[in-house]
């Protein structure tokens, strides 16, 4: 029997905790809940979930240092739910590296959809075999999907997966233009609920990292979308 995939549910709100936790378990999940972030950090280094989902406001360390201490060692899908739901407060979750941003209050049989989507975008990437690598050079830029490194000006840039990804999908297939629906169904797997703005996040992030070059640029799409554009030397 396959082991359950592992939820850590994150919010001082023991009732709404304990009420998705509930959900969770009734579709097989195993389910950890702690009330902090501190408890937070601590339980996901012993816990080793494969999803957290995580409150903005809590007390000592808020969500938002929690997703960032995590994601310098681990790019594990984090959900954020928030009763904030302010344009700023969702953005800056996502660019912190959150993969979904839930605003609360919200429906617990959508909840347990969203974590299924955003697992499933996980978990869909097959290991590539030793000796194939995935990565794509242009002058003074080389994005290694294998090992999700990037190199821009002789130097390693650090960026978080999401981002990575989304660089490189845009970088090989130089000059095709994606809509952001198009790259919200490849990078992240699923059908985002809401609007497009995650896309338009963090393609600023990667701008502010990235700097256009004489042979190629991030270029936008006006009214359409995005695309790695390629330069007639």
């Amino acid at each position: 029997m396959a082991a359950k995939q592992k939820i850590l549910i994150v919010d001082d709100d023991n009732s709404i905790a304990e009420l998705v936790a509930l959900y969770l378990i009734k579709e097989c999940f195993e389910v950890k809940i702690v009330n902090d972030g501190e408890a937070a950090l601590k339980e996901f280094k012993l816990f080793r979930p494969d999803l957290i989902l995580l409150d903005l406001m809590l007390p000592g360390i808020d969500g938002y240092q929690v997703c960032r201490e995590i994601r310098h060692t681990s790019d594990v899908p984090i959900i954020m739910l928030s009763a904030k739901g302010e344009t700023f407060d969702e953005v800056l979750g996502l660019e912190l590296g959150a993969d979904d941003y839930i605003i609360k209050p919200f429906d617990s049989k959508k909840l347990v959809a969203r974590v299924r989507a955003v697992l499933r975008r996980s978990h869909s990437k097959s290991p590539e075999p030793v000796s194939t690598e995935k990565s794509v050079s242009y002058p003074d830029l080389t994005i290694n999907l294998t090992n999700y490194s990037v190199t821009y000006m002789g130097k390693q840039v650090d960026m978080p997966p999401k981002e990575l990804e989304l660089l490189y999908f845009l970088a090989a297939s130089p000059n095709q233009v994606f809509t952001r629906e198009q790259l919200l169904d490849h990078i992240w797997g699923y059908e985002y609920i809401g609007d497009t703005r995650t896309v338009d996040v963090h393609i600023k992030r990667l701008r502010e990292k990235i700097k256009d070059h004489p042979g190629w640029s991030l270029a936008t799409v006006w009214g359409i979308g995005y695309k790695f554009e390629v330069k007639d030397r």
